[in-house]
């Protein structure tokens, strides 16, 4: 055995990644642990609003440093939104075919609320969503979904801030409330796109059932 180098714990020690106030890293690692877990902030909600505000006064503290982990971030202003962008595939959330067809299904109706009728907000029950499912789009694609399999959807949705879900007795009155942040992870521009996706669940033919603007927790 060798005897140990008296000078090994003696090293100096790196210089810190970022010299930042003690509040600043905090408030660094608020922002980084919400968009790994939800895929965006939201400044809009009022337990956000603060560290939305901080991420735009300090936004390219927080881009290099999402960078490290793989990910983009937007600053959407508008929306009063950070959103996460992974670079690399394996932090791309992968979704099963009826959990992408009640994404389109809620796309759709975020989509006809705010450009067909022109309000500012997108609410619908369980039951209007399912009829949207049953009566207008895709009901030869699969088959009925189960309460428990759409409760976990819907809740999926809520976790990534694509919808406020509000569970509710019976479960078809259940309150949903369709966010902005679900055009940027399902990116269709205009309904024409969103249609051709639709088209191709209904001739059966694989539709690639993953977000580009999500990450995987």
């Amino acid at each position: 055995m060798t005897e140990a180098d008296p000078n090994i714990n003696e090293a100096p020690a790196p210089e810190p990644l970022l010299r930042l106030q003690d509040q600043d890293r905090a408030r660094l690692a608020e922002a980084l642990q919400e968009l790994l877990a939800h895929g965006s902030l939201l400044g809009l909600e009022s337990g956000q609003s603060a560290l939305y505000n901080w991420c735009r006064q300090n936004f390219e503290w927080l881009r290099e440093t999402a960078a490290l982990a793989g990910l983009d971030v937007a600053l959407l202003h508008e929306e009063r939104m950070v959103q996460a962008i992974p670079r690399v595939s394996s932090m791309v959330l992968h979704l099963r075919q009826d959990a992408t067809l009640i994404w389109l299904a809620l796309w759709y109706a975020g989509d006809v609320r705010w450009r067909d009728e022109g309000e500012t907000q997108a609410f619908l029950t369980v039951a209007e969503l399912n009829a949207l499912l049953k009566d207008q789009l895709l009901s030869d694609a699969i088959g009925q979904i189960s309460r428990g399999r759409l409760r976990e959807i819907l809740r999926q949705a809520a976790r990534f801030n694509l919808i406020r879900f509000q569970p509710a007795e019976p479960f078809e009155d259940s309150g949903i409330e369709v966010l902005p942040a679900i055009r940027r992870v399902v990116p269709f521009r205009e309904l024409a796109e969103w249609t051709e996706t639709a088209n191709a669940f209904s001739r059966g033919e694989a539709v690639v059932s993953s977000t580009e603007e999500e990450v995987e927790a």
